[in-house]
């Protein structure tokens, strides 16, 4: 990225689309995805444009140790996993790409903390970070969160045309009670610990009234809010920032205190089986 900010404006999306290719090459054939195209139009950096704040932010993160902590992480991680799941299937390398956020998305800088990633493709996880307080101290946990998922979806199948609300939040709920066993509750997304009280209650009767919602675009606005829905072009359900991940926290509690299982034993489990242990009816 230092090279990239350093080279003519015209010259930054092919060096951007060679930083993520080794992701391109895992995900296009999955899903399709020009990851080039998902980071400009999304909360990654610009690279149609100079922006004195882009090199000051990168040496933050290089200062922060940012690359040696998510590689910290992710080791401590998959130590977890492959010793509760010994022999489960997993990608033979999972490639990791650290890159500079969009001081000026507010999906990232506010709703997110100053971090997010997507780690749903077994062998590729992306981050994004620009540095804030919180994004500094918890982007190495944000990296063991995104492998929860890589593993997972090794294992369990994953079709965007049908999958359900109750595996994505199951799946958010299980990655973060993981985080939590690894490092405690205070290493949990901020997006965890959104909602509490009466509004994660009634919240959490409206998801669960819809856990059998098919569709990859039906379902973003019941994980990630009405804000991120209408920003991707779907539809709002009436529904607070990242009112799933509370939710599927705590269908991830009560299965866990059903079955005696930790995060990590689970991460194979179909989502069926796990809303099954925490009393959430589906038809699944």
């Amino acid at each position: 990225m230092l090279d990239l900010l350093q080279r003519p404006v015209e010259e930054r999306p092919d060096a951007l689309r060679e930083i993520l290719s080794p992701l391109q090459s895992v995900m296009s054939a999955a899903s399709g995805i020009d990851l080039v195209r998902m980071h400009q139009v999304g909360s990654g950096f610009r690279v149609d444009r100079e922006d004195a704040r882009y090199l000051p932010a990168l040496r933050q993160l290089q200062d922060a140790g940012v690359w040696n902590r998510i590689e910290e992480s992710l080791a401590g991680a998959w130590e977890r996993i492959s010793g509760a799941v010994p022999g489960v299937r997993h990608a033979e390398t999972v490639h990791v790409v650290v890159a500079l956020g969009d001081p000026d998305d507010e999906h990232l800088t506010v709703r997110s903390s100053g971090y997010l990633g997507m780690g749903g493709f077994p062998g590729a996880i992306y981050l994004l970070v620009w540095p804030t307080g919180t994004s500094l101290e918890l982007i190495g946990h944000g990296a063991a969160h995104e492998l929860h998922h890589n593993v997972r979806y090794a294992n369990v199948a994953w079709n965007p045309m049908t999958v359900t609300v109750g595996e994505q939040v199951v799946a958010e709920g299980l990655a973060e009670a993981f985080v939590r066993e690894l490092a405690g509750e205070q290493a949990m997304g901020p997006w965890s610990k959104a909602l509490t009280g009466t509004e994660l209650d009634s919240v959490y009767e409206r998801i669960t009234a819809r856990i059998d919602v098919v569709g990859m675009q039906n379902l973003t606005a019941y994980v990630l809010g009405d804000a991120t829905a209408q920003r991707m072009g779907q539809q709002p359900v009436g529904m607070p920032d990242f009112a799933g991940y509370a939710v599927g926290l705590r269908i991830v509690d009560a299965h866990l205190a059903t079955s005696g299982l930790t995060a990590a034993q689970s991460i194979a489990l179909p989502a069926h089986e796990i809303l099954a242990n925490a009393g959430v009816p589906t038809s699944m």
